[in-house]
């Protein structure tokens, strides 16, 4: 149990990360407040890498597993501040909640993972194996894992805890997701004149409609796998008496377990096929969206817009011997999945590296006005971290 001491530092951690605006691309501030606390606890290390993640290690004085738990420390923008009836950047704890934006997603899971590897360095005086790295990732929100793949080239971790949302329950998997883009080509013309030209629109129309025919693949755990068209818009806009000579449609294609880039496209491609045998006319092509952003430190993160699915055993040695220690030290977790797409999607779906979530909060909480962590459920994911560390690292 965490003396009142230990609890009143989780809850000024995160109140402190709460206070720092950290859209995705300003998570300097988030940056900075860990950095400091950090260097406080003694971490061995602390290092930023040139996207701005952030990671503090502590060793243990024997050799053994390298534990890395994961937390972003962007969040979505507020929306209307006058939707809230909570200051969204004030982290206000009122009966028993802590409030503001990234409480849930997830600026208190951080926190508790800051916390508890400095509460687990003081109790065991270092005397374990291995070391544990506390780390918070940039740009998560804008696309899941392309900020963790530096993380985990750096630290090589043998196992990653995501700090998502969870309940205090073990995740050991999710669906991934990818962004396809399905766009025409056509030649413009005036719209007084259209068989002068070539609507780009009218082809995407016989494309969308045969792509709904196409059936994803079921996973009898995770689900179904999701294609859903999301966005569509054609060029020019406004098209004042221009017939259309560019059409993009964006698809959300939620992924399974072994999908691949090419599997997935591969549908597709053939029913874009299909109707250009059909129609010579039809100018197409099928491609997974390209993102871009701006880091805090100047540098830019891109990459394409697929991240895996990935899940694991709930029998394997490592989740058992987890789950055991959590429920020897009072918690009972439940062995369940994420129904949205993490940083896991890299370590897990990418690197292959054994990966559970488990965070403070509930899932739906995340995006919402007045969003807010329990103090409870935020003073016990630091007492589960503690237990992780104590069923990976105590030899």
């Amino acid at each position: 149990m965490l003396t009142n001491e230990k609890k009143q530092q989780v809850i000024e951690l995160t109140q402190k990360l709460i206070r720092q605006q950290s859209y995705s691309g300003n998570e300097g501030g988030v940056a900075d407040e860990l950095k400091a606390f950090f260097q406080s606890k003694g971490f061995d290390d602390v290092v930023v890498d040139g996207y701005g993640n952030i990671y503090g290690v502590i060793k243990g004085n024997q050799p053994g597993k390298k534990i890395l738990f994961d937390g972003h420390m962007d969040t979505v923008p507020i929306g209307d501040i006058a939707d809230w009836t909570k200051d969204p950047f004030g982290g206000e704890v009122l009966d028993g909640r802590l409030y503001g934006r990234g409480t849930t997603d997830m600026k208190g899971a951080i926190a508790a993972m800051a916390c508890a590897a400095a509460d687990f360095a003081e109790v065991t005086g270092r005397d374990f194996g291995g070391e544990v790295y506390v780390a918070g990732i940039v740009h998560e929100e804008c696309f899941e894992g392309i900020g963790a793949r530096k993380m985990s080239a750096s630290v090589q971790p043998d196992l990653v805890v995501i700090g998502e949302a969870s309940n205090l329950n073990l995740k050991i998997g999710q669906r991934g997701r990818g962004e396809v883009m399905i766009e025409t080509f056509g030649v413009p013309a005036h719209s007084a004149n259209p068989e002068a030209g070539k609507n780009a629109v009218y082809a995407m129309t016989k494309i969308i409609n045969a792509v709904r025919d196409i059936v994803p693949p079921e996973h009898p755990i995770l689900g179904k796998g999701i294609l859903e068209l999301t966005d569509i818009k054609s060029s020019p806009y406004p098209g004042a008496s221009v017939v259309p000579s560019y059409c993009k449609a964006t698809y959300d294609r939620r992924l399974l377990v072994g999908e691949t880039k090419e599997s997935v496209l591969a549908p597709i491609k053939a029913v874009v096929e299909k109707l250009q045998a059909m129609d010579s006319e039809i100018e197409a092509k099928v491609s997974y969206a390209i993102g871009e952003e701006a880091c805090y430190t100047g540098e830019t993160i891109r990459g394409e817009r697929f991240f895996p699915g990935w899940l694991f055993e709930a029998d394997a040695p490592n989740i058992k011997g987890i789950k055991a220690m959590l429920e020897n030290d009072g918690f009972k977790p439940e062995v369940t999945y994420y129904n949205f797409c993490t940083n896991g999607s890299h370590y897990a779906g990418e690197a292959g590296i054994e990966t559970i979530g488990l965070g403070p909060s509930i899932e739906k909480l995340a995006h919402t006005n007045d969003e807010y962590v329990e103090v409870d459920q935020l003073i016990g994911a630091v007492e589960c971290y503690i237990s992780i560390m104590k069923a990976m690292l105590l030899v």
